[in-house]
């Protein structure tokens, strides 16, 4: 099944650079995702192609009007034959998580839509009822960045875009931790060796010191994550002592 990605834009060459290299560009040729960049200043109704105006209230920037939007999806959705799920990227969204990515990795076909200046008018959001996602407590000079980084997350989840599904599920975050320390050749760096057991060949000593490393960084960089974390009781009793005390066999 091929996954469907639109891009609603005022920057069109921006995403379709993007999302035409490396890994995805290489899914794209290939028909495992299809990939359309789609201007909204065409389909506004004023000979000066203006899609934004002044905030009513006064403030600064602009506000991107609600009749160009609404006139570029509509048209766009009618392009496709796949249902599409219509995303805002906005600070005010719920900020993006990897398991909520696996969730839209699903679906066949996402519409994404770029916000810019001060945001888009109120009542096209109340009209289209988009899925509102943020990537992070901050605030962009444009929606497209948020866009790209969504559609990236997404995209290497869809079957097929990367070697095994293993390149994703072994990662940080989508178990609830941190990934465990990676190691390459030279097999001694600056006096510092590559751990032992990486090199044993021993599949189920290397899972049990991955897991055990997993859960070590995760206490040390992102505790607040293991709240959340599926751990086991004696994973749970042996973090609380701040991984100092002996490991549960399941970890030796």
């Amino acid at each position: 099944m091929t996954t469907r990605i639109d891009f609603l834009t005022l920057f069109p060459e921006l995403c379709e650079r993007v999302m035409g290299e490396s890994i995805l560009g290489r899914a794209a040729q290939k028909g495992i995702l299809d990939v359309a960049c789609h201007n909204i200043r065409p389909y506004t109704q004023n000979r000066q192609m203006q899609v934004d105006d002044a905030p009513f209230g006064g403030g600064m920037g602009m506000v991107l009007q609600a009749q160009p939007i609404y006139d570029c999806y509509q048209a766009v959705v009618a392009m496709h034959p796949a249902p599409p799920h219509l995303i805002y990227l906005s600070p005010q969204g719920k900020t993006l998580t990897q398991q909520r990515a696996y969730e839209l990795s699903k679906l066949p076909r996402l519409v994404l839509l770029c916000g810019y200046y001060e945001g888009v008018d109120e009542r096209v959001l109340e009209e289209l009822q988009p899925e509102e996602i943020s990537i992070g407590d901050y605030v962009l000079t444009g929606g497209e960045l948020p866009a790209l980084v969504l559609a990236d997350v997404v995209c290497r989840m869809v079957p097929g875009v990367l070697a095994d599904e293993s390149c994703y599920t072994e990662e940080s975050h989508f178990h609830g931790l941190l990934e465990y320390p990676q190691y390459s050749r030279p097999q001694v760096w600056r006096g510092r060796a590559v751990p032992e057991v990486l090199l044993s060949g021993h599949h189920a000593n290397i899972a049990r010191w991955r897991r055990r490393q997993s859960l070590l960084r995760t206490l040390k960089k992102r505790p607040e994550l293991l709240c959340r974390a599926d751990l086991s009781p004696e994973e749970k009793d042996w973090l609380a002592t701040g991984g100092e005390g002996e490991p549960p066999p399941s970890l030796r």
